[in-house]
């Protein structure tokens, strides 16, 4: 099966529901941020803090380019549709964007430390961010799945439904 790549904003729910689709297809799970931070020896906000996002950015497109084509889950970095080139690495397979509505960001994200892009912003640029991205990823995606008052499994199940 062609590598399936699990788009959206943060809080979305990309991580969680890779993990369980690797289980429901039999296909191998790669998280982008994490192995980014395996690669690196580093954690997210700590690269942001002492390289900053460009960096990031491009440490994204790097790992996306070495992504084969089939086999993988893959559950991206919300910004990731972001770059040009990041869209075109992403039509090597199907991109399944996880849509949640701004309320439902802002509830799931409630408390959450890890996210620099989230934590060192005021409210409107969150929601200038949140409103920025929901274009793309719905340009970028092969299929829109609600991800809004749904349990992981429940969209899992629909994605499954849906790539058959």
């Amino acid at each position: 099966m062609k590598t399936i790549f699990l788009i959206g904003f943060m809080g979305s729910g990309k991580t969680t529901v890779a993990e369980i689709l690797s289980e429901k297809l039999s296909m191998k799970r790669l998280e982008m941020d994490e192995e980014i931070e395996k690669q690196q020896s580093m954690k997210i906000p700590e690269i942001f803090e002492q390289f900053g996002e460009t960096h990031f950015r491009l440490l994204e497109s790097e790992l996306l380019q070495n992504i084969p084509e089939t086999g993988l889950i893959v559950s991206t970095g919300g910004g990731v549709p972001m770059r040009n080139e990041n869209r075109e690495l992403l039509k090597k397979g199907t991109v399944v964007f996880l849509e949640a509505d701004w309320e439902e960001i802002v509830q799931r994200l409630q408390g959450n430390s890890g996210r620099p892009l989230w934590n060192n912003s005021d409210a409107k640029a969150k929601k200038d961010l949140f409103d920025a991205r929901q274009t793309v990823y719905k340009q970028t995606a092969d299929v829109a799945v609600s991800v809004n008052g749904k349990s992981p499994e429940t969209i899992a199940d629909e994605i499954t439904h849906v790539l058959k």
